[in-house]
């Protein structure tokens, strides 16, 4: 799926991945962004559009679906993360209100009209949906079921032609990894893997030098072998 000419939503896209994955979507000739955010936003492309849009706010996840008359691409973006060290039950309610039940909440909102373009959701999870990140257990576990979530919705929905992918990068320089002492990869460099992975039709997308290792070995994976057989008791 080339980006020329295609209409891409972007939730949480004022700052971070989100601003570089409009950006990049621009870059490559979209002809209109929908950017989605909890506060006003200005841009200077007359290609963008502004979109309040607090993904746990279902009065505004309705009133986005029907301003936006037709679109090609949701980026699932917004998103949180918490420390929540010993584990808080609380905070896990935190990271599942927006992580998993905000993003599915916006793609079951858009999804007749992906349904109509044959259209793609992209969703932006993270290595740790693989295996938890000792320090952020609640943010883990969030996007371990939103990455369940993304693969489940992909099998039940083959015969639509909508495409599911799972954006599972390593860190990116952000403001939510601000406390994290590690090598990050730059937003602008994620974005431009994950635009690659989507035009090449990648399910599962590893766009960072820190997770690209795992990509290699990820289609042969007894995970992803069992999600293939079992998805096929769908499709048959």
């Amino acid at each position: 799926m080339s980006l020329a000419g295609k209409t891409v939503l972007v939730t949480g896209s004022n700052r971070g991945i989100g601003k570089a994955l409009a950006a990049e979507a621009l870059a490559r000739g979209a002809e209109r962004v929908y950017c989605g955010t909890r506060q006003p936003l200005n841009h200077s492309d007359e290609r963008v559009v502004p979109l309040t849009l607090d993904i746990t706010n279902a009065d505004q996840i309705q009133a986005a679906a029907a301003q936006v008359e037709s679109l090609d691409i949701l980026i699932n973006n917004a998103g949180i993360m918490i420390p929540d060290v010993p584990f808080d039950p609380a905070i896990l309610e935190k990271h599942m209100a927006v992580n998993v039940h905000g993003s599915n909440a916006v793609t079951q909102a858009f999804l007749p009209a992906l349904i109509q373009s044959k259209g793609a959701v992209v969703n932006i999870l993270s290595v740790v949906a693989l295996a938890p990140l000792p320090f952020f257990p609640s943010y883990s576990i969030s996007k371990s079921a939103a990455y369940t979530l993304t693969r489940t919705l992909r099998a039940f929905n083959a015969a639509t032609g909508v495409k599911f992918h799972a954006v599972l990068g390593g860190p990116i320089d952000t403001d939510m990894t601000k406390m994290l002492d590690t090598p990050k990869a730059s937003p602008e460099h994620a974005a431009q893997g994950i635009f690659d992975a989507v035009e090449k039709g990648e399910e599962d997308i590893f766009p960072d030098p820190a997770s690209a290792p795992l990509g290699g070995m990820w289609e042969g994976s007894p995970d992803k072998i069992l999600e293939r057989q079992f998805a096929q008791l769908v499709q048959g």
